[in-house]
């Protein structure tokens, strides 16, 4: 594509990067219905909502200080030799307005957004928020089959219910997809599973759905190239969306979290594992799962935003690929 100055970030270069509007990464900011919003084709979207968070509440905060975190990433993966900015037009479209006291309003107003963004041709790149979050994205963005899915997260949120039946927790979103016909359960893979249990359902159930659910002893036994290789294979060539729970983390390096889970992988295995994902026909990511009530120095969003630049590098790619 042809180099556009307008959906360039702001370079610390020409302005500190402790000044300027907190966009995420200092990009443009537009509306959805601003003009320029048309030549949009990575747009980076904040959920501020944790109505679905079953025990410590706190990611409605996460994108405000993800995009304030943000500001320290430069635009050049030297890893990759990837600049997304090059490679697609960027923007920060803001945040989806949620409903803080109603849970399936709240939903209805992200799939409402996503759904506009998925008839615009706008690949979106998500800052949540919980991991319920994913369960209206997907609906937003999903218009004919249903998508393959790279997923990594401590937990499989595969849960059916908490608390006497009720369907919508951040425990769940996986789980109503598969049922709601949003994925592809046999190009479904789960990276970093661990932590303690109530019990074995959520595993039992994904497995017998064909799920492929690979637990942290497995991805370290085997190793990254190995487990994502292995991923890859599975969703192919299918067009597939990535979420990325910030508790994939280990707590050591991202404490900021609602249900941190010890024996994790690191900050530089987390972005390899992202790396590896280059190639892949990718429609859409998520990051989710930031607390900054749990972690006041910034650090776990620091760790969100590197994360969500990695993952922008990957989707431009692939929109570049596309296009070619």
């Amino acid at each position: 594509m042809q180099y556009n100055p307008f959906f360039q970030p702001v370079s610390g270069i020409e302005m500190p990067r402790f000044a300027g509007m907190p966009t995420f990464m200092r990009l443009p900011h537009l509306s959805m219905d601003a003009p320029e919003t048309k030549r949009v084709e990575l747009g980076v979207v904040g959920v501020p909502w944790d109505g679905g968070t079953s025990n410590r509440p706190g990611p409605r905060h996460g994108p405000r200080q993800l995009r304030d975190l943000s500001t320290m990433v430069r635009a050049l993966n030297p890893a990759s030799g990837i600049n997304p900015f090059t490679l697609a037009n960027c923007a920060d479209l803001g945040d989806v307005s949620p409903n803080p006291v109603d849970l399936e309003d709240s939903m209805d107003r992200v799939a409402s957004f996503f759904k506009n963004l998925q008839k615009r041709n706008i690949i979106p790149m998500t800052a949540g928020g919980d991991h319920l979050i994913s369960l209206p994205i997907l609906r937003g963005l999903v218009a004919a089959k249903p998508l393959a899915m790279i997923h990594f997260d401590s937990h499989t949120d595969l849960f059916d219910s908490y608390f006497g039946g009720f369907k919508y927790t951040h425990g769940t979103p996986f789980r109503r997809a598969i049922e709601e016909g949003l994925l592809d359960p046999k190009r479904v893979v789960q990276i970093g599973i661990r932590g303690t249990a109530y019990n074995l359902d959520d595993i039992e159930w994904g497995e017998a759905q064909g799920v492929r659910i690979i637990r942290v002893e497995e991805l370290f036994d085997r190793g990254i190239e190995s487990v994502m290789e292995e991923a890859k294979s599975i969703v192919g060539k299918e067009p597939t969306y990535c979420s990325f729970d910030i508790d994939f983390i280990d707590p050591s390096y991202a404490p900021g979290t609602g249900t941190p889970e010890i024996g994790g992988p690191n900050t530089f295995e987390a972005q390899k594992s992202i790396r590896l994902m280059q190639g892949l026909n990718l429609v859409g990511a998520d990051l989710v799962e930031v607390s900054p009530p749990f972690d006041a120095s910034g650090g776990t969003a620091w760790v969100g935003a590197s994360l969500m630049f990695e993952l922008m590098c990957v989707l431009a790619d692939a929109i570049d690929r596309r296009r070619n």
